[in-house]
C-alpha cells in the first residue's frame, strides 16, 4: 500500500501544477478580447447600427408614401341666429355636419421614387462607412494602448529580473565583504544599486497597473484586478492599392449623393398630379339631410413656370461642394501614400537593427555570468560586475524599445493600409 500511495500522492502533485499552469495560462488576455470588448460596448458604433435599422424603416416608409392613402374625417358646426343677431346664414348655413372617407394617390413617375430610394441607399451606405471607420479608430487606439500596457509588463518582468541578479549575489558579496575579500566602500556601493533597482521594479509595477487601468477604460470594462498581458505579435499586410483603399470609400459615396443631389433637384421641378376621391355624408342639415349621401372626386395639378433660376443655384451649389469633395480626396490619396511609405521605410530600418542589439544583448548576458563566477574568488571589481548589469539592462531596454517602435509601427500602418 506504502508505494500505491506515493504513486497517488505525486500523480495528485503533478495534476495539481498542471491545473494550475492550465490556470495562469488562461488568465492571459490577449489582443483581441480587448477589441471584443471595446466593440461590443461602444456607444457609437451601437449607435451607428440604430441608425441603419432606422433608415430600413424609412424605406419602408417610402413605400408605403407612394400607396393610396386613407384618412376619416369629421367636423360639426352650429351658427345660432338670436333675434336677428348672428353669422350670416348665406355662409354658414347655420348648421353643417359632415362625415367623410378620403382617398387620396399622387401620380409621380418612378424617376422620384428611385431617386428617393437611391437617397436612403446612400445613406446606409454612409452609415456602414461611419460603422466601419468607427472600429477601425477604436481598434487602432486599443491596440496603442494595449502595445503601452504590454511594454510596461515586459518592464515589470525584467526589473524582477535584475533584482533577483542582484538579491542573488547579494548574500555572497556581504559575506565575502566581512571575509575583507572587498572593501566595505564597494559593497556599499553594489547594495545602493540594489536598493534602486527594487524602487524602479515597484514604480514599474505601478506603471503598469496604471497603463493596464487605461486598457480596461477605452474597452469599457470595470476591472481593477491586474491581469496578464498575452505577447503580442502584428504581422504587416500587404500594400493595397490607392483605388483600393476603404478610405476612398467616403470620397465615392460623396460623389454619387452629388449626383443624386442634382437629379432630385431636376425631377423636383416636374408636374405633379394628386388625385383624391371621397364619400361619405355632408350636409346643412337644413334642406332633406336623409339625402346628403354621396361622394366626389377631383385632381390637383402644380406645374412650376419660374422661380428666379433656382434651380440653377442649386445645381451650382452641388457643384462646388463636388468640387471640394475631390480636393479633399486627392489629397488625402497624396497623404496616405506619403504616410505608408514612410512607415514602411521606418519598419524596415528598425528590423534592422534588431541583430546589433541581440549581440550586444548576448556579450552583456556572457560577461555578466563571467563576473559572477569571478566575484565568488575576489578576482573582480564589484563596480566592473554592477556595470556589467548597466550595460545589460541598457541592451534590453534598446530591445523592447526597438520591438515596442516596431508594433506601434505595423499598427499605424495597418490602418492607413485598409
Amino acid at each position: 500500500m506504502e508505494p500505491f500511495k506515493k504513486y497517488l500522492y505525486l500523480g495528485l502533485l503533478v495534476l495539481g501544477f498542471t491545473t494550475q499552469a492550465i490556470a495562469q495560462d488562461q488568465e492571459k488576455k490577449n489582443l483581441d478580447f480587448y477589441l471584443t470588448q471595446a466593440t461590443s460596448t461602444s456607444p457609437l458604433i451601437k449607435d451607428f447600427h440604430n441608425q441603419l435599422m432606422m433608415n430600413k424603416i424609412d424605406s419602408l416608409r417610402l413605400k408605403a408614401r407612394y400607396g393610396p392613402q386613407v384618412t376619416a374625417s369629421s367636423s360639426g358646426l352650429y351658427a345660432p341666429r338670436i333675434k336677428g343677431y348672428g353669422f350670416d346664414e348665406v355662409m354658414t348655413n347655420g348648421q353643417s355636419l359632415d362625415a367623410l372617407l378620403n382617398v387620396s394617390y399622387a401620380l409621380t413617375g418612378n424617376n422620384i421614387r428611385t431617386n428617393q430610394a437611391q437617397e436612403l441607399s446612400l445613406q446606409r451606405d454612409s452609415l456602414s462607412y461611419a460603422i466601419r471607420i468607427s472600429k477601425l479608430d477604436l481598434q487602432k487606439a486599443i491596440t496603442e494602448q494595449y502595445i503601452q500596457a504590454y511594454e510596461s509588463q515586459q518592464q515589470v518582468e525584467f526589473s524582477l529580473e535584475i533584482v533577483s541578479l542582484f538579491e542573488k549575489e547579494d548574500a555572497l558579496l556581504k559575506q565575502l565583504t566581512r571575509s575583507n575579500v572587498y572593501k566595505q566602500t564597494e559593497y556599499l556601493t553594489f547594495l545602493v544599486t540594489l536598493k534602486q533597482q527594487q524602487i524602479q521594479y515597484r514604480q514599474a509595477q505601478l506603471q503598469f497597473k496604471t497603463d493596464l487601468a487605461s486598457l480596461n477604460y477605452l474597452s469599457g470594462i470595470n476591472d481593477s484586478t491586474t491581469a496578464t498581458l498575452a505577447e503580442l505579435t502584428l504581422e504587416q499586410d500587404v500594400i493595397r492599392q490607392q483605388g483600393d483603399s476603404f478610405f476612398v470609400t467616403r470620397f465615392q459615396i460623396d460623389s454619387m449623393k452629388a449626383v443624386n443631389e442634382k437629379k432630385a433637384v431636376k425631377l423636383s421641378y416636374k408636374p405633379k398630379l394628386n388625385l383624391y376621391a371621397n364619400s361619405g355624408y355632408n350636409s346643412s342639415l337644413l334642406l332633406q339631410p336623409y339625402k346628403n349621401f354621396g361622394a366626389s372626386a377631383g385632381f390637383s395639378l402644380s406645374i412650376p413656370i419660374y422661380d428666379g433660376h433656382q434651380k440653377k443655384m442649386q445645381q451650382d451649389r452641388i457643384d462646388l461642394q463636388a468640387r471640394t469633395s475631390s480636393a479633399y480626396r486627392n489629397f488625402f490619396l497624396i497623404q496616405r501614400r506619403q504616410q505608408i511609405d514612410m512607415l514602411y521605410q521606418q519598419i524596415q530600418a528598425t528590423n534592422q537593427v534588431f541583430s546589433q542589439i541581440n549581440e550586444q544583448i548576448k556579450l552583456s548576458r556572457g560577461l555578466i555570468d563571467v563576473d559572477s563566477k569571478l566575484l565568488r574568488t575576489g578576482d573582480v571589481k564589484i563596480s566592473d560586475f554592477v556595470i556589467a548589469i548597466n550595460n545589460y539592462m541598457a541592451a534590453q531596454n534598446a530591445l523592447r524599445q526597438t520591438n515596442i517602435k516596431r508594433l506601434k509601427l505595423i499598427s499605424q500602418l495597418n490602418y492607413w493600409n485598409q
